[in-house]
């Protein structure tokens, strides 16, 4: 299991929604959620492999946000 912490443009609730069901169907994706209290809007995370990150990512760039 890797532990990660992201960076986000995820700026409320509604970009929540809109990253939910992309997140939820990522395979070996375990655990996820967003801090928006946090100035960086860090995403952790719980991964099985470093694809399931790059995944992730790439799940988040469909939806039309970053993280890095």
């Amino acid at each position: 299991m890797i532990k990660l912490e992201l960076k986000t443009n995820i700026k409320c609730n509604g970009c929540i929604a809109a990253i939910k069901p992309g997140l939820d169907a990522t395979e070996g994706l375990t655990r996820w959620e967003v801090d928006l209290t946090d100035p960086d809007r860090k995403l952790t995370a719980e991964v099985d492999s470093e694809e399931v990150k790059e995944n992730l990512i790439k799940t988040l760039e469909k939806a039309g946000y970053k993280a890095w």
